[in-house]
Order: C-alpha cells, then sequence, then structure tokens
C-alpha cells in the first residue's frame, strides 16, 4: 500500500473478508453487497486483486475445497492486512471529517 492509499476494490475485498474466509464468488457477492450493489467486481479484477493483496501479505489462502468438480480457493484475512484496512479506514474517515467541516463552514458563511 502506498502513501495514496489503497483502491476501493482492494478495500471492500478486505472487507469482505474481516469476519469469515471466503471462495471467490463469494467475496465477489459480499463485495456487491458492502457497496449497495455498485461494485460489482468480474472474475479477472477480483483475482487481479487477490492476486496483489496475497503477495503484499495481506490476504492469504486458508483452504481448498472441491465443489462440483472444481476446486474452490478460500481466502483469509491476515494481521497485517488488518492492520493495513484498519489504517486506510481511519484515513478515509478524516478525509470525511474534512469534508464534512469543510462543507458545514461553507453553509455557515452562507456560501450558494
Amino acid at each position: 500500500m502506498n502513501s495514496q492509499g489503497m483502491t476501493e476494490q482492494a478495500f471492500l475485498v478486505l472487507t469482505a473478508l474481516v469476519d469469515e474466509p471466503r471462495h471467490g464468488y463469494g467475496i465477489a457477492q459480499e463485495v456487491e453487497r458492502l457497496s449497495a450493489g455498485r461494485v460489482q467486481l468480474k472474475i479477472g479484477t477480483l483475482y487481479g486483486v487477490l492476486d496483489r493483496l496475497t503477495a503484499d501479505e495481506l490476504v492469504a489462502l486458508d483452504r481448498e475445497e472441491a465443489h462440483r468438480g472444481r476446486l474452490r480457493r478460500y481466502y483469509r484475512l491476515t494481521d497485517r492486512g488488518a492492520g493495513a484496512l484498519e489504517a486506510e479506514a481511519v484515513r478515509l474517515a478524516e478525509k470525511a471529517r474534512y469534508a464534512t467541516e469543510r462543507l458545514r463552514a461553507r453553509h455557515a458563511e452562507g456560501t450558494a
């Protein structure tokens, strides 16, 4: 993760893994739910994000299970991933707070 923060897709994938390990399709469904349908990850995008998060040790392979003749890989959030997600959540909350404060000041000044 760089000083600019993480991508929204990475943020949502990490958030989707906070409560339990999930397989790819489960992650995509949870991301869609978390974003109220605004973010719908295509499989190629999802696995690209998972590859980067795995390389950065923010997620790890939890297990593999056979399902209808196909292998499902389940991913879990690592402690490092939880720390990165928490830092990003704090960063985003600060940005939202700054924006809210500026908007309140604008409204108090009567600017249209």
